[in-house]
Order: C-alpha cells, then sequence, then structure tokens
C-alpha cells in the first residue's frame, strides 16, 4: 500500500469514528428522561418562554432535522448555540474557546508529571530487576492503576490543601494549583509508563548490540541511558501520546473535584441542564482531539515501518 493510500485510508477511518460518536452523542441525549426545557428554565416557565426554549435548541423540529442542523453547526464552525440566550446566541465553539486553554494546560501538566516519573521509575526497576527495588517499583506502579482519580485527588486536596496548607486549593487558576489537579489526572499515566518503560527496558537489555556495547567495555549509565534507553522509549511515546486523549476525559472529574473552570467543568454542567448543543459541541471536540492524537500516531508509525502500511 502506498503513503497516500495509507493516508487517507487513516483519515477515512477517522472520519468515520467522528460520525458515529456525533450519532450516538445526540441519540443518547435525546434518550434521556426529563424535560431539558425545565431544566434550563425551571417549572414556572410560561408557554411563551418554553416555546422560545424550544426553538432556540430545535426540538420543534423532527429529530433527523435536529441532526442536520447540529451537523450543519458542525460544518459552519459554531457547534450550536447556548440557550436561553437566542438573542446573542453565543456560540457552543466560542464557550468551548474559552475554557479549552485551562483542560490542554492540565491534561500538558499531568502528561509532563506522568513521564517525568515514569521514566526513571522504569529504568531504575528494569536495571534492579528482581531485587526488593523491583517488587516496590512495581507495587508503587499497580496502586497508581487501581486508584480511582477521584479519591486520589480528594485524599490530594486534603492532605496538601487543607491539612498541611502548602499548594493552593479549588477555584483557583495559578500555576501553583495547577500541581494538585495535574498529579490527581497524571498519577494512573505514571503508573502506565513506568511499568511499560520496565518492560520494554528488560526486553532491550538482553538485546545483542546491548551485549556488544558491553563488550566494548563501555561504561553502564552509557549503555543504559544513551544505547538501551533511546531504543526502549518508542513503545512509551506511542502510549503516551495514545494516552492524551484520555486525559481530556479523566479531566472531568478532576476540574469538578478541584473547581477548575475547562471542557469537563463545562461538560456536567452542561449534563445536568440538559443544554444539548453545549453537550453535543463537548463530546465531539474531545472526540475529535482523541481520533487525531491516535490517527496521527498511526500515520507516524506508516511512516516509520513499511511493513505497518502492508498490513
Amino acid at each position: 500500500m502506498s503513503i497516500g493510500s495509507f493516508l487517507l485510508r487513516r483519515l477515512g477511518s477517522g472520519l468515520i469514528a467522528i460520525l458515529g460518536v456525533s450519532i450516538l452523542t445526540f441519540a443518547f441525549l435525546h434518550l434521556v428522561p426529563g424535560d431539558p426545557i425545565d431544566h434550563l428554565a425551571g417549572g414556572d416557565v410560561t408557554a411563551a418562554q418554553r416555546k422560545n426554549l424550544e426553538h432556540c435548541m430545535g426540538l420543534d423540529k423532527p429529530m433527523a432535522s435536529q441532526f442536520v442542523t447540529f451537523l450543519g453547526h458542525i460544518a459552519d464552525g459554531t457547534l450550536g448555540h447556548q440557550c436561553p440566550n437566542p438573542a446573542k446566541k453565543p456560540t457552543v465553539a466560542a464557550r468551548i474557546r474559552e475554557v479549552m486553554p485551562y483542560t490542554i494546560e492540565l491534561a500538558l501538566a499531568a502528561m509532563l508529571i506522568a513521564v517525568v516519573l515514569a521514566i526513571p521509575l522504569g529504568v531504575v526497576a528494569a536495571m534492579k530487576r528482581g531485587t526488593w527495588i523491583d517488587t516496590a517499583a512495581t507495587a508503587f506502579s499497580m496502586t497508581g492503576i487501581v486508584i480511582p482519580i477521584m479519591l486520589l485527588g480528594q485524599v490530594l486536596l486534603v492532605w496538601f490543601f487543607v491539612d498541611l496548607g502548602w499548594l493552593p486549593g479549588p477555584t483557583e487558576t495559578n500555576f501553583a494549583s495547577l500541581l494538585l489537579p495535574a498529579l490527581a489526572l497524571g498519577v494512573h499515566l505514571m503508573a502506565m509508563l513506568s511499568r511499560m518503560t520496565r518492560s520494554s527496558m528488560v526486553d532491550v537489555l538482553g538485546e545483542d548490540f546491548v551485549r556488544t556495547a558491553r563488550a566494548k567495555g563501555l561504561g553502564e549509565k552509557r549503555v543504559v541511558f544513551v544505547h538501551a534507553l533511546r531504543n526502549a522509549l518508542l513503545p512509551v511515546i506511542t502510549i503516551a501520546g495514545l494516552q492524551f486523549g484520555s486525559l481530556l476525559s479523566g479531566s472531568i472529574i478532576v476540574e469538578k473535584i478541584f473547581a477548575r473552570p475547562g471542557l469537563g467543568l463545562t461538560l456536567l454542567d452542561a449534563i445536568f441542564e440538559r443544554d444539548y448543543p453545549m453537550v453535543q459541541g463537548i463530546v465531539f471536540v474531545i472526540a475529535v482531539i482523541y481520533i487525531a492524537v491516535n490517527t496521527l500516531v498511526d500515520v507516524a508509525y506508516g511512516f516509520a515501518d513499511p511493513r505497518i502500511r502492508r498490513a
């Protein structure tokens, strides 16, 4: 398969996945019981107000027409309009652009923490394989994998904000306030990457080129960090890239616990208020980012290894 055909095939599958996510999100929202007008305006809404809200949200149209309208809003870049303010009609895309930097900042900080902690932990565990250090590193990684983000976030908040007072608490958006939510979000990824780093390093340290480097008299640090680690990091970097979309999804819980503005908190508010356009727009954006990252990784692998394109 040529590079062009491979690229078109991956992009095509990504577009199909995005369309599927849009259909499922639209269908599930309309299957949830309850009246969104009551959530937005309260139970004492007048008939005229109800009619205006239904028109603003497009609920006065058949479901097929509503979905076509949603696709049209995707095409024009607005992703719909927020209600109940049909006069100004602030777009969903404008609201997402307003809160997106906070979520991207949190995801990047969590990724940085995960990578910085995971790689040394995995390398040390691989070099000390079979010792108590390896056992302790494995136990630490397993704890990070199984502990729920919701529990970890609350524990960190109680320890470092309530009890010790070392770090800022909820509602703050300065640099110091980013550490606790980023740590809560990045621990699970850190545990996963450390396990993969250890496994990859164990495999690479048994390769012939590593034995050759040692036979030439190179120092152990040079063998490990220059020769072995460079080859062992490829699958680790791949998983880290693929997990970036998961960090965006996990930020929903973290932003709620720490009361941080972002896509997650905005999405939860929109779900509680049954704000169809906002929920559809945010889920669509998260799906696009997730699928785009996966597609870019697949394409990069396809360029790097022709066997993947042929497969």
